[in-house]
C-alpha cells in the first residue's frame, strides 16, 4: 500500500513483489489456478427480458449470440449463457402480489422474503455476503455494494412488499438487509480514501487528486521496481486519475430530470456515464485486492426508469407489461440491448487487464442477470443468467449450457463459492453445486 494523509493506496500486484501465489489463498482440492486469487462479482437488472431475443438456439460451443447478447461478441469465448435456471422463492407461495420485490430479494439469497412493508424484514443470507464472511479477514473490504439508482430503506414499494426488498440485493443475514453506494466518489472514497471526515474534508478543500497524496510514498517505491513494474504501476495511477477526473465532471453537471427518475446530486446526470464509472470501480477494486466480493444493481426492480439517450421515452416498468404488442417488445429489446452492452464493458475492461499469466477476467466469475425472466408474465424460471471469466481455471466458458426445468439458481451460487473455496451446505433452496461448469 500507498500512505498520505487520510488516504491508503493499495497496489496491484508487482513483479517485485515476489511471485503472486505466495499471497493467494489456495482451495484444498488444487484445482484451481495456483497463480491468484479468486474474485466473484454479481450484476442484476430489472423487469426480466425479451427471452425470445436472448436464448441461443444452438447449445455447446458453437452458440449463437442472439440480438441481445451480441454486444459480448468480444468476449463470447469468455461466457457461458445458462438457461433453464429458476428463482423459486421469487413466487408468490401464498402471498399474492409483489414478483418484482420478491425477484431482487431472491435472486442471491433462495429465500423467500417476509411480505411487510414494516421493519420485521426477513430474507436469507446472500451468496456475496455469505463469500465476505469467509473471507473478509483477507482484504480491506469483505465486499462492495454498488448501484445506480437509489431506492427507498422504508415504506411500501410493491403490493405490501417493504422497498427495501425491491431495492436490495445484498443480505448480511435474514434481517440485514446491506444498502447499496450508487455515489461514484463515495465508493471511490470508501475503496481509497482512509482517515476520518477531517482528512476526507481537507482533501477537498484542496481539490487534490489522491494520488497526490501519496506522490511522496510512490517516488520512494519506484526506485525498487522493474521496468515492467514502472509501466503496470503509470497505467494503474492513470486509471485512478481518470476516474477522478471523470466523477469531478459528473458532479458539475445538472442532473437528468425526468418524472420516474430524478437524479440525486452528485451522480452522474448521464446514466451510461454512471453505470461505466461504476464498472470502472469494480475493476480497481479487483485488481488491487481491496475486495474479491462485489455486487451492482444496475437499476432496482420494478424500475420505471426511461432511456430516452436510446429513444425510449417510456418507463421500463410499464414496458415490461407489453401485452404482446410489437412495438413495446422492441423498445423493452433495446433497453436488454443497452444493460448488456454496460455488462460486455465490464468484461472487456477485466479482460484488458492483465495478471500473471492471464487477466482479471481470467481469475473472475462475473455473473449476470435477473430473477424474472418474461417481464410480462412475471416469470422466475428459465431465467437470463451469463457467467463470465475463468473462475482461475475452474470454469469452461465459451459454451450454451442448458439445465432441467426448475433447477434451482441457489444452486450456482454454491459452485461458485466451492471455486472460492468456501464449504457450505446449502444457500436458500440450493440442491447442490450446479454441474458442467467445467
Amino acid at each position: 500500500m500507498l500512505k498520505g494523509l487520510g488516504v491508503t493506496m493499495s497496489l496491484p500486484w508487482l513483479e517485485s513483489m515476489g511471485p503472486l501465489n505466495a499471497w493467494a489463498d489456495q482451495p484444498a482440492d488444487g484445482k484451481q489456478d495456483k497463480a491468484v486469487p479468486n474474485r466473484m462479482a454479481f450484476l442484476y437488472v430489472p423487469n426480466g427480458k425479451n427471452m425470445v431475443d436472448w436464448t441461443p438456439k444452438k447449445e455447446g460451443s458453437g452458440y449463437d449470440l442472439p440480438a441481445i447478447l451480441k454486444p459480448l461478441s468480444k468476449v463470447r469465448g469468455k461466457l457461458q449463457v445458462l438457461t433453464g435456471l429458476t428463482a423459486d422463492k421469487a413466487r408468490s407461495h401464498g402471498s399474492g402480489g409483489g414478483d418484482h420485490a420478491r425477484a431482487l430479494a431472491a435472486f442471491l439469497t433462495g429465500a423467500h422474503p417476509k411480505k411487510t412493508d414494516g421493519t420485521d424484514l426477513r430474507n436469507g443470507i446472500s451468496v456475496d455476503q455469505a463469500a465476505a464472511q469467509a473471507m473478509g479477514s483477507k482484504v480491506r473490504l469483505s465486499s462492495l455494494e454498488l448501484g445506480a439508482e437509489a431506492g427507498a430503506m422504508a415504506g411500501n414499494c410493491d403490493s405490501g412488499y417493504s422497498c427495501v426488498y425491491s431495492s436490495t440485493m445484498s443480505w448480511r443475514s435474514a434481517t440485514q438487509p446491506l444498502p447499496k453506494e450508487v455515489n461514484p466518489k463515495l465508493a471511490f472514497e470508501r475503496l481509497f480514501g482512509g482517515g476520518n471526515r477531517t482528512d476526507r474534508t481537507k482533501r477537498n478543500a484542496a481539490r487534490k487528486s489522491i494520488l497526490d497524496f501519496v506522490r511522496e510514498d510512490s517516488k520512494d517505491l519506484n526506485r525498487k521496481l522493474s521496468v515492467n513494474d514502472v509501466r503496470k504501476l503509470d497505467e494503474y495511477f492513470t486509471a485512478i486519475r481518470d476516474i477522478e477526473l471523470r466523477i469531478e465532471r459528473a458532479a458539475n453537471l445538472p442532473p437528468v430530470q425526468t418524472p420516474d427518475y430524478p437524479a440525486p446530486q452528485g451522480i452522474p446526470g448521464n446514466y451510461e456515464e454512471h453505470l461505466r464509472l461504476m464498472c470502472d470501480l469494480i475493476v480497481l477494486a479487483f485488481q488491487a485486492d481491496v475486495t474479491r466480493v462485489a455486487t451492482f444493481v444496475l437499476a432496482n426492480e420494478g424500475s420505471n426508469k426511461p432511456y430516452p439517450f436510446i429513444k425510449v421515452s417510456e418507463g421500463h416498468h410499464d414496458l415490461s407489461h407489453h401485452g404482446g404488442k410489437a412495438d413495446k417488445k422492441e423498445k423493452i429489446r433495446s433497453i436488454n440491448i443497452f444493460h448488456t452492452q454496460q455488462f460486455a464493458y465490464l468484461l472487456e475492461k477485466l479482460d484488458s487487464v492483465k495478471e500473471a499469466e492471464g487477466t482479471l477476467l481470467d481469475h473472475s466469475m462475473i455473473a449476470y442477470g435477473s430473477a424474472n425472466s418474461d417481464g410480462n408474465a412475471h416469470n422466475h424460471d428459465d431465467l437470463p443468467i451469463l457467467l463470465a471469466g475463468g473462475g482461475c481455471g475452474t470454469l469452461k466458458p465459451g459454451r450454451h449450457v442448458r439445465y432441467a426445468d426448475e433447477t434451482p439458481l441457489a444452486n450456482l451460487w454454491i459452485s461458485m463459492l466451492n471455486r472460492m473455496d468456501i464449504k457450505i451446505a446449502q444457500l436458500g433452496d440450493s440442491t447442490g453445486g450446479l454441474k458442467r461448469l467445467s
